[in-house]
């Protein structure tokens, strides 16, 4: 991991990092050393590590609970290059919609193969992370990623025992039924009840998936990107009762 910047406003460490090629931000409360909770944010579709909503709810969590916050650019978005098969895929995507026709199905597709690439690069950011003075190597781990952010997110919390709590929603079962059913961490699972891209059987199927036997499905009226601005403060209780729980509170 190398750093390439840092800035620091408002008492909130950004410093921006590539690992191999893979572009990175972490935040956390500047001057901080010692071990602390972490939450890994994936952004979703067409979107990138410094995305306005991800870096607002990365500075909530750093202000409010004293977390370090981590994203990385999912292949083929943000500082990424794209390759010939992400450039087709986004000409069919904007084909179909301009046709009318559904596109569930392709985002589907798509992601999961981006999701193929994008698992090992986020566990490797993960033990990367851990190497530094101000994450620690043994605290826990959460996981916030909606829409693509959960098509990358269910395969990795399925596969990376040190997330030990997950948000996820915005996508449906198809490509993801089998990593849900051996993700056994709490889950917090967004659905939108009018969703555009995602149908709303195949997104309570998703949440039906889940192995765990600690699972909360919050469910809202509107489209696929009217995720109320409340389940941010949701958000922040749930990672503080599973990430701090009956440890002393994060470091200061």
């Amino acid at each position: 991991m190398r750093f390439t910047s840092q800035t620091v406003s408002d008492g909130i460490s950004e410093r921006l990092f590539t690992l191999s090629d893979v572009p990175g931000v972490l935040w956390s409360p500047d001057g901080a050393t010692g071990r602390r909770p972490l939450v890994l944010l994936a952004h979703g579709g067409g979107q990138h590590k410094k995305a306005p909503g991800l870096v607002a709810r990365a500075h909530h969590y750093v202000k409010e609970c004293g977390f370090a916050v981590a994203a990385i650019d999912a292949p083929g978005h943000g500082d990424r290059p794209r390759s010939e098969q992400d450039m087709r895929s986004v000409a069919v995507l904007r084909e179909q919609m301009a046709a009318g026709r559904p596109v569930g199905r392709h985002i589907a597709r798509d992601n999961a193969a981006r999701a193929v690439r994008a698992v090992p690069e986020w566990r490797a950011a993960l033990d990367a992370l851990q190497g530094l003075d101000c994450v620690g190597a043994d605290g826990p781990v959460g996981f916030w990623g909606v829409s693509m952010g959960s098509a990358i997110g269910v395969p990795l919390a399925a596969a990376e025992p040190r997330i030990t709590a997950a948000v996820f929603g915005l996508a449906g079962h198809e490509t993801l039924a089998e990593a849900a059913s051996r993700v056994t961490v709490p889950v917090e699972f967004l659905l939108q009840w009018d969703d555009e891209l995602v149908p709303r059987d195949s997104a309570l199927a998703l949440f039906d998936a889940f192995a765990t036997r600690e699972k909360t499905l919050h469910a809202n009226p509107g489209g696929h990107t009217a995720v109320p601005a409340f389940e941010l403060s949701s958000s922040q209780r749930f990672f503080t009762r599973h990430l701090v729980g009956d440890a002393s509170a994060a470091a200061g």
